[in-house]
């Protein structure tokens, strides 16, 4: 069963254009980025997010006080971290933590097996870039595994039957002209969820 996370939400009727298409997780970025939010933003956000839906705060070389006091106030059920985060930080977090690689080498996909998190993202070199990595570096199968990195409605079910991962994580794939499309959102997540049930 894969699930699905919409990353880089910030407006309240995409969230429920995730949340009405059986969206699994959304992902609020409060790193620099054309998508990040603020804390006001997000708590305002995560109004419209149901229990059963995980609400996942990303962030990039953050201090642990920042991410605890903004998972508190959101609140959030996930930290995301997306920069050179180290085990030590992760320990240091009393929440369910997926730990973002950037792929570019087969050296990249063994630093996986290293982190001490719940889970562990691949993505593109540059993330957010819609661009997707070189699947073929993916020679193992991880149970705890997040795909993303140009992920979209042309290549979402070449990468279910090929990397079967535990979740598919997408942004600008979901996006017309750099904003997210209801539209698309529904679409993508109908795509996994039928390519589930083939």
């Amino acid at each position: 069963m894969t699930n699905v996370k919409i990353c880089g939400l910030k407006e309240p009727e995409h969230v429920q254009a995730a949340v009405a298409a059986g969206v699994d997780a959304v992902g609020f970025v409060f790193a620099p980025s054309k998508r990040q939010v603020t804390v006001e933003q997000a708590t305002m956000l995560a109004q419209h997010v149901p229990k059963h839906v995980l609400k996942v705060g990303v962030f990039v070389d953050e201090t642990v006080e920042t991410m605890l006091a903004i998972a508190k106030r959101v609140p959030l059920d996930v930290i995301q971290l997306h920069g050179q985060e180290t085990n030590d930080v992760i320990r240091q977090l009393p929440y369910p933590t997926i730990k973002a690689v950037g792929v570019r080498t087969t050296a990249d996909i063994d630093a996986l097996q290293t982190f001490d998190s719940d889970y562990v993202l691949v993505d593109a070199p540059i993330a957010g870039s819609g661009e997707p990595f070189d699947w073929n570096l993916l020679t193992a199968r991880y149970e705890n595994l997040i795909l993303a990195g140009g992920l979209s409605n042309d290549n979402i079910t070449e990468a279910l039957q090929r990397i079967a991962p535990l979740m598919v994580d997408v942004s600008s794939g979901v996006e017309t002209n750099g904003v997210k499309d209801p539209a698309k959102i529904s679409a993508f997540i109908a795509a996994v969820k039928n390519g589930e049930n083939r």
